[in-house]
């Protein structure tokens, strides 16, 4: 290659290499958002004295405010790019988790918590968009990479907050900290994101998914009821199940996302050397194994081993099946993304009040099985995923 023609070629390659980088960044960001606020929900059930049911509601709002902004976010990713709507979302979620422990009550909680799954829902389709228009452009996978970028924030978030009660900082002037701090980063990041829209508004309306997609969504359904448990409860179980200190108890977030992390980083290459069908189905049955002998063990080193193993067999779920969702024909990627991620979703809207009613009728360790069951399910269907959907 001369001179003149590799130059070219680099020229072409450094916004592709830009973007890249951008986009793991605001995987980071959204993965710091969940990992903050999982680790702090039992700061939220002490600040508004909630029990496990009225926890469960204020979890079913954010939910609620996910789901319901699915119906239309792939248009507004097709209309207006995926950077602008990361903008969008994102400074909606800074806004409210900045506020979630500073509110005089219930009545106002609710409201935040729906704006805040509302922009979580815009920010999580518009880059796992982008990322997908990456691996599109470059010819590379790297959507199990991004999703690795999503778990070091998780396990970030987490080990951060564990830290800051360590040393006796207030929750809410944490989260005032990551809503402030984080708001930065993503206006950075965006600045190196594509400017292009994910596909032509005509496409990018909601799918009501059916067929593969359906399918797809089901088991992307299964795998977030898993995946959303341990988020929301895995910290409140071994303060309130096992005895740890709030303080400890947030390890238990960051084992689990930083073998999710680690777990993805390599998923890239396990989807090149088999199919993902078996990469699905095994990671889902070790999930299923640990979860089952932590809540037998009830032990919290047990606990904190099985999570670290829940989360690496459960890390090839959304890499795997939101790519494959894109892989549907006559179907935008935005608009595939959100159609499959709708069904995904409601698992957080199922899971919240479910874990809850069987929490406060039973006991939270009984409540957790549904971790269980999920990534069973999730074993047993991953068969029916081919490798070109």
């Amino acid at each position: 290659m001369s001179a003149g023609a590799a130059s070219l070629a680099r020229g072409r390659d450094l916004p592709l290499r830009r973007a890249r980088w951008a986009t793991r960044a605001q995987f980071a960001v959204l993965g710091v958002f969940a990992g903050a606020w999982g680790a702090h929900l039992p700061s939220v059930k002490q600040r508004y004295a909630l029990d496990e049911a009225a926890l469960s509601i204020v979890l079913l709002a954010a939910a609620l405010g996910a789901v319901s902004t699915l119906l239309f976010a792939g248009r507004l990713v097709a209309r207006f790019g995926a950077r602008r709507v990361v903008l969008g979302g994102g400074m909606a979620m800074c806004a409210a988790i900045a506020v979630v422990l500073v509110l005089p009550g219930l009545g106002l909680l609710l409201p935040a918590a729906l704006v805040f799954g509302a922009g979580m829902s815009l920010f999580d389709v518009s880059i796992n968009s982008e990322g997908s228009e990456l691996e599109h452009l470059t010819g590379r996978a790297i959507m199990s990479n991004l999703h690795g970028m999503f778990s070091v924030g998780g396990m970030a978030g987490a080990a951060t907050v564990a830290v800051l009660l360590r040393a006796d900082v207030a929750p809410a002037v944490q989260l005032a900290g990551v809503g402030a701090g984080l708001a930065l980063v993503i206006v950075t990041a965006a600045r190196g994101m594509l400017d292009t829209h994910a596909g032509g508004e005509e496409q990018a309306h909601f799918v009501w998914p059916r067929g593969v997609l359906l399918l797809i969504g089901l088991l992307i359904l299964a795998g977030m009821i898993a995946e959303g448990v341990m988020y929301d409860w895995c910290v409140l179980y071994l303060k309130q199940e096992l005895g740890m200190p709030q303080a400890n108890a947030a390890l238990g977030y960051a084992v689990f996302s930083a073998a999710m992390a680690l777990s993805r980083f390599g998923g890239d290459a396990l989807r090149e050397r088999f199919p993902e069908r078996v990469v699905l189905s095994a990671g889902a049955s070790l999930a299923a194994v640990a979860m089952a002998t932590v809540l037998l063990a009830a032990t919290p080193w047990v606990a904190l081993i099985g999570f670290a193993l829940v989360g690496a067999g459960l890390a090839p779920v959304a890499p795997i099946l939101l790519n494959a969702a894109t892989r549907v024909p006559s179907v935008s990627r935005a608009a595939a993304i959100a159609s499959v991620t709708s069904i995904g979703y409601s698992g957080f809207m199922i899971g919240p009040p479910l874990i809850g009613g069987l929490a406060h009728s039973s006991s939270l360790t009984a409540a957790l099985s549904v971790v269980v069951i999920g990534a069973a399910l999730l074993a047993l269907g991953a068969g029916r995923i081919s490798a070109r959907t």
